[in-house]
């Protein structure tokens, strides 16, 4: 069997990046930068004054000297004459610096008098000034690829970017599989359960940028199979859910075998999540998840999140795991890497104590919903006393 790693780095092999298109800044928010954006002039675009105060010249203020008012320049009002000598010119923050002054003389350092400032303060030369270009010069490239989050948004906007070329979102069909399968508010039959994967799936995938598409259910028969995967058809990337184990009933590899599924592997050494597929159907790539809900979302997380960020053009690498302590003994693991829901405690100074839950049964989605972090146990990992460093993966 693979271990989570090599599993990683084979299905992000299989993944095709997306094609960029632009959109418009509003719409940009959470998107790939597929390509540089470019500054259409500096930032700010002249010598702006970054307090309220005077502009006045170095050399004219020093303390106690008397300088003459000459006029007034505010944000969006800029002075059209220059600094005269012996003048200071009242100024407030944003406005552009008069010709001939090199620094500002802030108001807490003066006294106004009757047409004139008195220096109380000298200013230093070039004091609360904000240089042309002192943020960015015209020309400066936002690099690509990157998310755009809130910062990113404010400087494109700054570039005076209304438009943006970013990445494709990918577009994953997820097929639920199983005749014990109802949607929710359905009335399931006594043998029966409600379908939660696709929809955990599909708010994982929204959440990394994909846009998810749910499939009909596919019945545990090779009509209805067949009739999900022409459903999922046109999409980047298609996840199944289920069927993929060894059983009488697990018919995805051989359906969707026939349909022209090249297969890369089948199995990984990883608890939960053991019988995981991955390879290529067509012009999409596949996946297939275990059925148990636990399962399938920790996959979701490990490697179907990657495959969407590579798709987007991103490196697809998994979060960095971070330090913790365990807040009790932890038996020995087995022979598979075991990704443990947990719930993080920060009260205590230091590392945060990682309590793990009792139950780790594969299909308890309420204690996935309650945990906050997986915390990682190596293959054959000895057993670990309370207190114990560990590694964990955040959840939120």
């Amino acid at each position: 069997m693979l271990s989570v790693a090599e599993a990683r780095a084979r299905v992000l092999s299989l993944v095709r990046p997306m094609a960029g298109e632009p959109v418009a800044l509003t719409e940009a928010a959470g998107r790939v930068l597929a390509a540089p954006a470019r500054a259409a002039r500096a930032q700010p675009p002249f010598a702006a004054s970054a307090m309220d105060g005077y502009a006045v010249r170095a050399a004219e203020a020093a303390a106690g000297a008397r300088l003459r008012l000459a006029g007034e320049a505010a944000a969006g009002h800029a002075s059209a004459d220059a600094l005269p000598p012996g003048a200071a010119m009242r100024i407030f923050t944003g406005a552009p610096v008069p010709a001939g002054a090199d620094s500002i003389l802030i108001q807490e350092d003066a006294r106004a008098a009757e047409g004139a400032v008195e220096v109380v303060t000298p200013p230093d030369p070039g004091a609360y000034i904000r240089p042309a270009g002192g943020d960015f010069p015209a020309g400066h490239a936002l690099a690509a690829p990157r998310r755009l989050g809130p910062s990113e948004i404010a400087l494109l906007a700054a570039m005076n970017c209304a438009e943006v070329t970013v990445a494709r979102r990918p577009v994953v069909a997820l097929i639920p599989t199983g005749d014990e399968l109802v949607l929710p508010g359905e009335t399931p039959a006594a043998d029966q359960i409600v379908a939660s994967n696709n929809f955990g799936l599909a708010a994982l995938l929204a959440r990394a940028g994909a846009e998810p598409r749910l499939c009909p259910i596919a019945r545990d028969n090779r009509a209805s199979l067949l009739a999900a995967l022409e459903a999922a058809k046109g999409a980047d990337m298609v996840v199944t859910l289920g069927g993929a184990s060894v059983g009488d009933h697990d018919l995805v590899a051989a359906v969707f075998g026939d349909a022209g599924l090249s297969l890369d592997f089948y199995k990984i050494a990883m608890r939960p999540g053991k019988p995981l597929m991955a390879g290529r159907i067509g012009p999409m790539a596949m996946l297939g998840l275990p059925g148990n809900p636990v399962s399938a979302l920790v996959c979701g997380h490990l490697f179907v999140v990657p495959a969407v960020e590579r798709a987007l053009g991103l490196d697809g690498a998994p979060p960095v795991p971070r330090p913790a302590r365990l807040a009790a003994d932890e038996p020995a693991n087995g022979p598979r890497e075991h990704y443990m829901r947990a719930r993080l405690d920060w009260a205590t100074e230091g590392l945060p104590l990682a309590h793990v839950a009792e139950n780790q049964d594969s299909s308890l989605l309420s204690v996935l919903a309650d945990a906050d972090a997986l915390v990682i146990r190596a293959p054959r990992a000895p057993a670990a006393p309370a207190g114990s460093l560990v590694e964990y993966l955040p959840l939120t």
